[in-house]
């Protein structure tokens, strides 16, 4: 199976940066179409942050342009989000995503979620 494992959520003061790592962990082969990061705050539905294709296509919120950049590391089938000029709306569970193919099958999938909270 494809676990997509998150790290690097904390407290930042506004005008801070933090960086969100996704690393895709198998066991087996299987192709990546994409990967990227989606966020739900309180109340909200979760929304699309930041996406990047296998060919280094991105596409990113209007919320977080110039101010968050997305890059793979494909030697460890991971997706990186830098983020910097915080604001107290991104505060949010950012969660990893990938569209990847196991075998003949192709299908979304979700990290566990890493929490990123701007307070003064």
């Amino acid at each position: 199976q494809v676990q997509l494992v998150e790290s690097g959520g904390g407290l930042v003061q506004p005008g801070g940066s933090l960086r969100l790592s996704c690393a895709a962990s198998r066991k087996i082969f299987f192709s990546i179409y994409a990967m990227g990061w989606f966020r739900q705050a309180p109340w909200n539905e979760r929304e699309l942050v930041a996406t990047i294709t296998s060919g280094g296509s991105t596409k990113y919120a209007d919320s977080v342009k110039g101010r968050f950049t997305i890059s793979r590391d494909n030697a460890r089938n991971a997706v990186l989000l830098q983020m910097k000029d915080l604001k107290l709306e991104d505060t949010a569970v950012y969660y990893c995503y990938g569209d990847l193919q196991i075998g003949a099958v192709r299908d979304d999938y979700w990290g566990q979620g890493t929490q990123v909270t701007v307070s003064s």
